[in-house]
């Protein structure tokens, strides 16, 4: 029952090997069950799961894996029933929490002591002297190459005292020239402005739909740059409000 959640791309995620495992099930119906998720949420499949293989163990052989997020996740634990299963639910929410909370807070350790608390106030004060303007990421952010969600964009900004969400970040996004805003094909696209910015990247992905037809599915997804780039104009904009 370890591991239930990890990180990567900087999200708090599971995996249908991980929920086999836990809920006892063969791996193959967990695929299914993910699988059968996709005619419903077809827009929003690629927010919420992803593909990905592994080697396996054993054999070496490459299988295929789906991560998914807790969103994903509880879409398709909805199905599993009975005490044992309600039980695991519970673990896996106490799971995704505590791996929230370590992204949000960086990994640092929350104070238990006046002291600790009083170090950590001091150690915030001398990093906010040296921050100016006001920065959220440090260089290594910008230059990273770990892409994140608009929305998972959205809750930092949000984080840091802004209020926005998914909605109304993919919409300011279209209005000022950073998404496509044409219906069509190319809708919520990066613009060829934000690709020379190098603000986003795109992930294609595809799936068969009922009727046999193979739909390609294309994800903005905000690089380091980009994150950087956003949350400080964000900020810089709020300031002037406030001013």
């Amino acid at each position: 029952m370890n591991n239930l959640v990890i990180m990567k791309d900087q999200q708090a995620v599971t995996s249908s090997l991980q929920v086999a495992e836990t809920f006892n099930k063969n791996h193959r119906d967990v695929l299914r069950a993910v699988d059968d998720l996709k005619e419903g949420v077809a827009q929003n499949w690629a927010d919420l799961f992803y593909e990905d293989t592994y080697t396996h163990p054993q054999n070496k052989q490459q299988y295929r894996i789906i991560y998914m997020n807790r969103d994903g996740f509880t879409l398709l634990a909805m199905g599993f029933t009975g005490k044992k299963a309600m039980k695991f639910k519970l673990k896996y929410i106490e799971a995704f929490n505590k791996m929230e909370s370590h992204i949000k807070t960086g990994g640092f350790k929350v104070p238990s002591t006046m002291a600790e608390a009083l170090r950590l106030a001091a150690d915030q004060q001398e990093q906010l002297e040296v921050m100016k303007p006001k920065a959220i990421f440090a260089d290594s952010v910008a230059t990273s190459h770990t892409t994140i969600l608009v929305g998972d964009l959205a809750k930092i900004i949000k984080g840091n005292g802004v209020d926005t969400g998914t909605k109304r970040l993919f919409k300011w996004m279209r209005d000022n020239g950073y998404l496509i805003k044409r219906k069509g094909a190319d809708y919520n696209s990066p613009t060829q402005k934000s690709m020379e910015l190098g603000l986003f990247k795109i992930k294609e992905s595809s799936h068969v739909n009922s009727d046999g037809v193979t739909v390609v599915t294309k994800t903005p997804k905000v690089t380091g740059k980009g994150q950087n780039y956003f949350v400080n104009k964000f900020l810089l904009k709020n300031e002037r409000l406030e001013a």
